[in-house]
């Protein structure tokens, strides 16, 4: 992978984490498509190196909300603050488990798997045609819905489900407006890159050649930045579009995914 290769796919990155329709599997299919040979590891290393950089954007646009979560966990006061650090966390709990049970089959769907990428693109298609459905309400977010929108996101783990798809599409089911969807679903996401940033540097299992730097940090700058530009103009987006805009274009992209991977 060069390094202009590398900012396309950060680029890519950066645009895909703030809409519904899947910034892993839009990411699988780039690399298809450009042609990438990194081994597994490697590959999901560049994946994690991406995610990190959007959610540090995330930490940027969000940094009163951020703030007020962390204020709210240390008062230890049963106020609005610490519920809502209660229900991100709880919100956690089952890609938490999800995620140190079956690591390494996880890791194996981030090789290259475009038939899969196409049919969960799919189903993620699905999801937001139910969500468009829905009523909107000034629901707030319960904590067991934020169980429920966990639940989402450990499923959104597999490459081609869209993880904001999967988890506003829940919330906006379960009654919640989709300001507070969004919101939630942005803020929910990122304790959990943290973790896995940390773990993964702690257990040595970030992988990449020397000759990988540059394209490594250039991704990595370009998702960051795109991150930054895409994050609020997206939020708005998915407030004020249709979801079933988005679960054309899923459809759309999972079919031509598919039929890339039978014809390959």
């Amino acid at each position: 992978m060069n390094s202009i290769e590398a900012i396309i796919l950060g680029i890519i990155q950066g645009l895909t984490e703030f809409l519904p329709v899947s910034s892993s599997g839009h990411l699988e299919l780039a690399k298809a498509i450009l042609g990438d040979t990194s081994v597994p590891k490697e590959s999901l290393t560049f994946t994690v190196v991406l995610h990190f950089a959007t959610a540090l954007s995330t930490l940027v646009i969000f940094r009163k909300e951020i703030a007020q979560i962390f204020k709210g966990l240390f008062q230890l006061k049963w106020n609005e603050e610490f519920k809502f650090s209660i229900k991100i966390i709880i919100s956690m709990l089952p890609a938490v488990v999800v995620g140190l049970l079956f690591e390494k089959q996880l890791a194996a769907f981030f090789s290259g798997n475009i038939l899969l990428v196409g049919f969960m693109l799919l189903v993620t298609a699905l999801l937001l045609l139910l969500a468009d459905k829905a009523k909107n309400t000034q629901k707030e977010v319960s904590f067991s819905n934020s169980l429920l929108i966990g639940v989402s996101q450990a499923i959104a783990m597999l490459p081609g489900i869209s993880r904001s798809g999967a988890t506003i599409s829940t919330a906006v089911l379960l009654g919640i407006d989709k300001t507070n969807a969004a919101r939630f679903s942005f803020l929910m996401v990122v304790p959990l890159i943290f973790g896995k940033i940390g773990k993964d540097i702690l257990g040595g299992d970030l992988a990449f050649q020397s000759s990988e730097i540059i394209p490594i940090a250039a991704g990595f700058i370009a998702a960051f930045i795109a991150g930054l530009f895409a994050c609020k103009w997206m939020i708005a987006l998915v407030k004020r579009s249709k979801l079933s805009y988005f679960a054309l274009y899923c459809a759309v992209v999972g079919i031509g995914a598919i039929g890339y991977a039978l014809l390959n």
